[in-house]
């Protein structure tokens, strides 16, 4: 499939699949099953994998594209099934030849669901720095044990993509490896699911990890090498990702909400809502706040694809700029939309709810502005005194 046969794939789905379950996702705060295994039987899985693998052989660009177009269907959806695809992605860029037959051909074929699991609860939005410790094995295998958080698919992934400290204990900051954890592995406790604001369908779960035994050959790259992972595959694919994710939330938003001015008319003097200057206006406002984000959001994007060495400040700031757009066209929507929209059970209300996880989702959006401002001057992302 080439990206419009994709594109087309996706949103026929994000109709029929995604959408008639969103609220209930939402409303039950269930991991979105249904639709992600519709997504894997299309083809969609292997979105990032390489074709010579069986892929699609996707970049960034395609991959926020894919993923708008699932936000405007079920966001939570959109969000497990972009983890997926930047696991994939992981797993991907330095796999060996054992690690594409067993996991990117599977990945490929839609008979295998993987994700991240970077983020521990002691280390807030610094994801790139790791507790989890691992040792060898008697048998030549990696022991895994630590604490991991927000990790999405959390008991529904055939794979972790987890993250432990350099096998130095003076490993510098930054220095971390990265195994490939089979969900069945003795020794992963599943904790309490977490329950959000908003994003509830995602099955953001908290895993302990208890000297979880994994093959040698689970070692993503070298040991010690994943600071190249965490910039160079980690945060691009993630953050365009889930740039595309809340993009398509605007999007929705927008689309009901100009729903809602053509099919509303006032009883006092017959006027559509779709009539009134000022709402004419405060709607062109937000249709353009989001254009010009989502014109950002694909130009970073397609640049990197091609290789653009001076695009990383776009990369980083695509998603801290999405993350303000998506806010303020929820929030305005809301209030253009009237009482109707602020029902506990209205698209806008869960939408609202959605959008606002972009802020707070890491790299949070003051980390990426921080480090798009550190690109632009040619200063280092990462200083041993960051808070």
């Amino acid at each position: 499939m080439n990206l419009d046969q994709i594109l087309e794939v996706a949103g026929r789905l994000a109709v029929t699949e995604l959408a008639p379950r969103a609220a209930a996702v939402d409303r039950q705060a269930s991991w979105p099953e249904e639709g992600i295994r519709a997504l894997l039987a299309a083809g969609l899985g292997g979105l990032v994998v390489p074709r010579r693998h069986g892929g699609l052989g996707q970049g960034l660009y395609g991959l926020n594209r894919v993923c708008e177009v699932l936000g405007k269907g079920c966001p939570s959806a959109a969000l497990c099934f972009g983890m997926h695809a930047v696991g994939s992605a992981v797993i991907a860029a330095k796999a060996t030849t054992d690690q594409q037959a067993r996991l990117l051909v599977p990945i490929a074929a839609g008979e295998h669901l993987t994700t991240l699991a970077l983020s521990e609860p002691g280390s807030g939005a610094h994801f790139y720095l790791p507790a989890s410790t691992v040792s060898k094995g008697p048998d030549g295998s990696y022991l895994v044990s630590g604490e991991k958080s927000f990790v999405t698919n959390g008991g529904h992934a055939d794979s972790y993509v987890v993250s432990v400290v350099g096998t130095a204990p003076e490993a510098p900051m930054g220095q971390f490896s990265c195994v490939v954890v089979p969900a069945d592995s003795p020794g992963m406790r599943w904790q309490e699911p977490w329950r959000g604001f908003g994003m509830r369908g995602n099955a953001s779960g908290a895993l302990r990890l208890e000297a979880v035994a994994v093959p040698a050959n689970n070692l993503l790259g070298e040991e010690g090498d994943q600071l190249w992972y965490a910039f160079q595959v980690v945060a691009p694919y993630f953050l365009m990702a889930m740039t595309g994710v809340y993009l398509g939330i605007a999007a929705r938003v927008i689309d009901e909400l100009v729903d809602h001015m053509r099919g509303r008319t006032h009883s006092h003097d017959g006027r559509r809502l779709a009539q009134r200057d000022v709402l004419q206006h405060r709607l062109a406002a937000l249709w353009a706040r989001l254009e010009a984000t989502r014109r950002l959001s694909y130009h970073a994007a397609s640049e990197y694809d091609a290789g653009n060495p001076d695009i990383l400040p776009a990369v980083l700031s695509a998603k801290a700029e999405v993350a303000d757009c998506c806010v303020e066209v929820c929030n305005d929507a809301m209030t253009l939309a009237g009482g109707r929209a602020y029902g506990a059970d209205s698209v806008f209300s869960r939408m609202l709810r959605d959008a606002r996880a972009a802020h707070v989702m890491a790299p949070t959006t003051d980390m990426l502005r921080l480090w798009a401002g550190r690109s632009l001057l040619g200063e280092p992302l990462l200083r041993e005194s960051d808070d």
